[in-house]
């Protein structure tokens, strides 16, 4: 075979080859503030929980909405904090995928709760997944700032997700957010059963 002929095809192989390969902490190459953010977007198990806490939040009303966003946003802070001084990254990941599925049952069966009862649910879901996120986050060596984008981005999601469906009255638009948890529980029994076969 020709040289000429071999170099073509090793350069689209060194090419196509990644420079860098980022297990968690994704870099976004816009500073740590927005890795934070993008790390805790592209993480399915915070995202699912995140989003059913606000669902539930929201069809219990105004002031569920209210307490819930709070408490979730302040229990993902200061349990973040203390994940990123953990010289390990906990594995919690049964009680991580039970948390949102227990959360999306909630949902789709619009269980009656106080507005206490759901904000404390959500600040035990805060107090978990933030101390895994913040956790981590260390483990990427990540700045301070990251686990702040997170934050940030949990309050954000919350506080859009609960509003969206406090003024919700009709019958057919509060069964599709009913709908929507029985999708979050369905995703949390598939992940369930990957980790019981060791997929996940």
């Amino acid at each position: 075979m020709k040289r000429s002929n071999i170099v073509a095809p090793v350069a689209a192989v060194l090419l196509a080859a990644p420079a860098a390969a980022q297990a968690h902490l994704v870099n976004s190459g816009l500073g740590p503030f927005y890795d934070g953010a993008l790390h805790l977007l592209l993480s399915p198990g915070d995202l699912l929980g995140l989003v059913a806490a606000a669902l539930l939040a929201g069809l219990r009303g105004a002031r569920a909405g209210r307490l819930t966003v709070t408490a979730l946003t302040i229990s993902w802070l200061l349990a973040g904090m203390i994940g990123m001084r953990l010289p390990v990254t906990p594995d919690l990941t049964w009680l991580s995928v039970l948390s949102f599925l227990i959360l999306g049952v909630l949902v789709a069966f619009d269980t009656r709760l106080s507005p206490l009862a759901v904000a404390a649910l959500g600040a035990l879901y805060g107090a978990l997944h933030g101390l895994l996120n913040g956790s981590a986050l260390a483990a990427m060596r990540a700045a301070p700032s990251a686990l702040l984008g997170s934050v940030l981005t949990v309050l954000v999601i919350a506080l859009l997700t609960a509003a969206a469906v406090v003024p919700v009255r009709v019958l057919w638009a509060r069964v599709a957010v009913r709908v929507a948890g029985s999708w979050i529980v369905a995703v949390g029994m598939l992940m369930l059963g990957w980790l019981a076969q060791g997929v996940a």
